[in-house]
């Protein structure tokens, strides 16, 4: 006999039942004007009929409270986005709403209300009836009459499903991990072919294609939903490829997508309708079947990279892995974000001045040693190539060599009958495989190395010249305290003469470094006591004087306003070795003065001004004039950082580099830093700090802006003749930016800055250049 209890508990089950399928209905039912869903903890969404796809905010499980609005597998545990909005910033924030207005559009605003994205029209039939999201995982705005006002199908962002297309309009882009936009690329070219390619993060423009599907002449794409096929067609109709034609697709058993992966494999996955329990998406077929030897096979038979540095970026290898890249760094190299191996590496020791000589040649070179990886090559980035070489004459000419990194040599050894390749930084490209007769020598710094160049023998050297110097004091102490008292009464007797006949007395020429030394009195009668200002500078002003014939009539005399006490010595010796560069373009010094407290330095005058009154002035200089300046300062820096006798840093204020702030090495690199401010200046012809620009105020920050979203053109938005010439624009700035990356190792020499600037060398596309800060460190100062 059944009792009443069961009676009523039946009842409360029908009913429960009755109002979950009532919900579910509700849940399915097409979307009417004026519904809206929001970013929070509910997770409400509007799901297809079968409950496959829902559409709604979907939150980024490594970003607390960020949400994306998008579409995705609902019957699926594993999270399996197929669309999201907003492609290229699709991120928003708790208490986003999305609604369906009476306009026909789908609205995105963030949580104050602010809108972020807008669905576009398809057709000019705005009279709305209802948006649902269909079984096909297409989201759709229609029309009373039946037509599709906007369809999630016709914007696809990194993944096409059947009964898709993809248009020569369109195109599928990747996405990173956290849904940021990616880095490669589906399309189809003006040739019809279909291609897959990296972008130019900066830019958005594309490089050469690393895949090119077999066949031409295609104009769309189709993700056929019966067979499960990936089908190109042309203009006409006509069927050009089947893409799948290899494996056979069963949409009845699984359910099928084909996604454009991070690392830029495209991919077709399956997954059970029917699963048994720990299913999960499987591999049905990817495009290129070896991500890391697709671009190597691209770049190699034609000599140059044409085509990006492939998936894991600068100074990495990559090896394939079940379809993927899997990154690592070379021994004494490091990830440059822990977080995202794919982002390349960065050397442990980027070096130091005291490493290499004038020669090019590396000093120290017992503080390197040699760490062997088999299976690997780079096989771009060759600077140095010879033959025959046995392994251990490649690794010695490797050691000596300051600017090599690495080099490569057969694994076989070949007894000693083999070719060395001589690579530099930054290494492209680089992959590991199985059995490939390529060995890496990396130039590592031994563990218990100095990481400056050992002075030991310098000390030694210094104490057998102080031992020298006390004994010969002593020895000639008396003859030259008597030798001094003379010379002391002799001078004071030659001037006194000199003046009373009424004529000064001529200067006297330091004989060690053929410059002239001056007296105060000199250079104030010369300067007319110091009347005419030509210019102010970091450590002292610059006046306009006139001096005999013998000098050149007019010269240009910095007063130095700042000095230490005790910096005699140190001043002395800059003189010196100021005094022994000679270069064309740089400016000579012709003397100086040293007298009690007064420190002044006598150059030759500049006709033409200083360079920033010529930059800044009305009207600005060409952009040829500005070419040839920026050319000749990068041939100036060079000259004293490697072809003095003493190398010289000389930096600027308000152009200095970061690691002036931080307890880092300084070194010839803040001249690189510097340079790269000033080639911005000389682009924009523009001071590094306008404070009255707002959002442009800090050039280095505005600049990487414009270069990273394409729009260089800002830079010089009154400068036809600089808009007329985009790619040597682009270049130029792509150098600027290398010089100013707040990582020192990064920064190109000012020799291969040259180098770049007359073409001699390829500027590869730059990094972005504040990745530990989010603004540029020249915030810190303000140009003078």
């Amino acid at each position: 006999m059944i009792s009443p209890l069961f009676h009523n508990h039946l009842c409360l089950f029908f009913l429960a039942s009755i109002l979950w399928i009532l919900a579910t209905v509700e849940a399915q039912a097409n979307v009417t004007v004026g519904k809206s869903l929001a970013a929070d903890d509910t997770n409400t969404t509007w799901q297809s009929p079968s409950g496959v796809f829902a559409f709604g905010f979907h939150p980024i499980t490594s970003k607390k409270d960020r949400f994306l609005l998008a579409i995705w597998y609902a019957n699926i545990p594993e999270i399996t986005i197929v669309w999201y909005a907003n492609r290229d910033n699709p991120e928003t924030d708790r208490g986003s709403t999305v609604e369906l207005t009476e306009t026909g559009f789908l609205v995105l605003n963030d949580s104050k209300g602010k809108e972020l994205w807008r669905s576009e029209r398809a057709t000019d039939d705005f009279q709305l009836s209802h948006a649902a999201m269909l079984d096909t995982g297409n989201f759709v705005i229609v029309s009373k009459n039946s037509t599709n006002i906007w369809e999630s199908f016709n914007h696809p962002t990194h993944t096409i499903l059947p009964s898709q297309e993809l248009g020569v309009d369109g195109s599928l882009v990747s996405a990173q991990t956290n849904y940021g936009k990616g880095k490669y690329q589906l399309r189809f070219k003006t040739n019809g072919s279909l291609v897959l390619n990296q972008i130019d993060m900066f830019t958005g423009k594309p490089y050469e294609e690393y895949v090119s599907f077999p066949l031409g002449n295609g104009s769309r794409l189709a993700f056929d939903n019966d067979s499960g096929d990936i089908l190109i067609w042309n203009s006409n109709g006509s069927l050009v490829d089947n893409v799948t034609k290899d494996v056979e697709p069963r949409p009845g058993l699984y359910y099928y997508r084909a996604t454009l992966d991070f690392y830029g494999v495209f991919t077709l996955y399956s997954y059970p309708r029917n699963p048994s329990g720990g299913a999960s998406w499987s591999v049905f077929k990817a495009w290129p079947p070896n991500i890391c030897r697709a671009f190597v096979d691209s770049a190699v038979p034609r000599g140059k990279n044409k085509y990006g540095i492939g998936p894991c970026g600068c100074n990495s290898i990559c090896e394939s892995i079940d379809g993927r890249p899997n990154c690592t760094c070379l021994p004494g190299f490091s990830f440059l974000d822990d977080n995202n191996h794919y982002a390349g590496c960065k050397q442990d020791y980027a070096g130091d001045p005291g490493d290499c000589s004038l020669d090019g040649s590396t000093i120290g070179e017992d503080r390197f040693e040699f760490q062997n990886i088999s299976f690997v090559n780079f096989p771009l980035s060759d600077y140095g190539i010879f033959y025959p070489a046995t392994e251990l004459e490649c690794q010695q000419s490797c050691l000596r060599d300051c600017f090599c990194a690495v080099a490569i040599y057969p694994t076989t050894r070949n007894n000693g009958n083999a070719t060395c390749f001589k690579k530099q930084l930054p290494l492209s490209n680089g992959y590991r495989e199985a059995g490939l007769d390529s060995t890496v020598l990396v130039k590592v710094l031994k563990s218990d190395a100095s990481k400056k160049q050992p002075d030991a023998s310098k000390k030694k050297l210094a104490t057998r010249n102080n031992q020298a110097i006390v004994i010969l004091s002593v020895l000639l102490g008396t003859f030259v305290v008597l030798a001094a008292i003379s010379l002391i009464f002799f001078c004071l007797f030659r001037r006194r003469l000199h003046d009373l006949n009424g004529v000064r007395s001529p200067s006297r020429r330091d004989l060690e470094t053929n410059l002239q030394f001056f007296t105060y009195k000199d250079l104030e009668h010369a300067t007319n006591q110091f009347n005419e200002e030509l210019g102010r500078g970091a450590f002292g002003t610059v006046y306009k004087a006139e001096l005999p014939s013998i000098y050149g009539n007019r010269v240009a005399v910095k007063k130095l306003d700042k000095f230490a006490q005790d910096g005699e010595r140190e001043f002395t010796t800059e003189v010196k070795v100021i005094g022994q560069t000679h270069h064309k373009n740089l400016v000579r010094l012709i003397g100086y003065c040293d007298e009690a407290e007064h420190r002044l330095l006598v150059y030759e005058f500049m006709q033409n001004g200083s360079l920033s009154s010529f930059l800044f002035g009305v009207p600005r200089p060409s952009w040829q004039q500005r070419l040839q300046i920026a050319s000749m300062i990068a041939k100036g820096l060079a000259y004293l950082h490697e072809e003095c006798s003493k190398q010289i840093i000389h930096c600027t204020k308000g152009y200095v580099a970061p690691e002036w702030f931080r307890n880092t090495p300084v070194t010839v690199k803040v001249d690189v830093y510097s340079f790269g401010v000033m080639l911005l200046e000389i682009i924009c012809c523009r001071r590094c700090v306008e404070v009255e620009m707002e959002e442009a105020a800090i050039l280095t920050d505005w600049a990487f802006q414009c270069y990273r979203e394409g729009m260089i053109g800002k830079l010089v938005e009154n400068d036809e003749e600089a808009r007329n010439d985009v790619e040597t624009l682009e270049m130029l700035l792509k150098v600027a930016i290398w010089c100013v990356q707040e990582e020192p190792s990064l920064r190109p020499s000012m020799r291969i800055v040259a180098m770049m600037l007359e073409g001699v060398v390829q500027v590869p596309n730059p990094p972005c250049p504040f990745p530990l800060n989010s603004m540029s460190m020249s915030v810190s100062t303000k140009m003078i």
